[in-house]
């Protein structure tokens, strides 16, 4: 994590850092695409961000974000990957994207954290980007989640939730002790403080 005021770039240089070329040349359109679909084919995401193909990894990084800028969620929460000319569904354990890394800038109502993901998307946590927190029912785990892009999110790794809980202050709402945080000008609920 890099926090303000300790010499650490500033928000603008980690993108321009992470995000380097392809965060200058966006992504494929594939929202406008709508070919025929061409069945199932073996790919899988798992749940630690890893792709592979015919239950082998693809270790391949420029692959995986290759692959990763034409995969788009269909509004039945399928996973395809769409060319112009075709699409293929592929299964996705969890989230097809995991936050590796955050970075902060600023403080109080003028903070922004802003998260890498393994394929170096990089992602402020804004009202476009929003922060959701499910909460396993058998174990009580906590799972956070980043809207990336079009219904696509990124899981949020371990020590990186760390991090943010970090950053996290108590609040009342509805008569109940809540735990949040600010960024991009909007508080985002990370659980109950009980």
């Amino acid at each position: 994590m890099t926090v303000p005021g300790t010499g650490a770039p500033s928000l603008q240089n980690v993108i321009a850092r992470f995000g380097g070329a392809d965060a200058a040349r966006g992504k494929p359109p594939v929202h406008l695409w709508n070919p025929p679909f061409c069945g199932e084919i073996d790919m899988r995401i798992a749940r630690d961000g890893s792709w592979h193909y015919m239950g082998s990894p693809i270790r391949r990084p420029a692959l995986v974000k290759l692959f990763s800028g034409i995969l788009r969620r269909e509004p039945d929460g399928s996973y395809v990957l769409v060319t112009p000319v075709e699409k293929c569904g592929i299964r996705v354990d969890d989230a097809p994207f995991l936050a590796v890394e955050m970075t902060v800038d600023g403080t109080g109502d003028d903070r922004l954290i802003a998260f890498r993901t393994n394929v170096d998307d990089v992602v402020a946590l804004d009202a476009d980007h929003p922060l959701r927190v499910e909460i396993d029912p058998a174990t009580g785990a906590p799972s956070p989640y980043i809207l990336v892009r079009d219904r696509l999110e990124a899981l949020i790794a371990r020590a990186v939730f760390y991090d943010l809980v970090d950053l996290a202050e108590g609040y009342e709402e509805d008569g109940r002790r809540r735990l949040g945080l600010r960024s991009g000008g909007r508080r985002f609920l990370l659980g109950d403080a009980e």
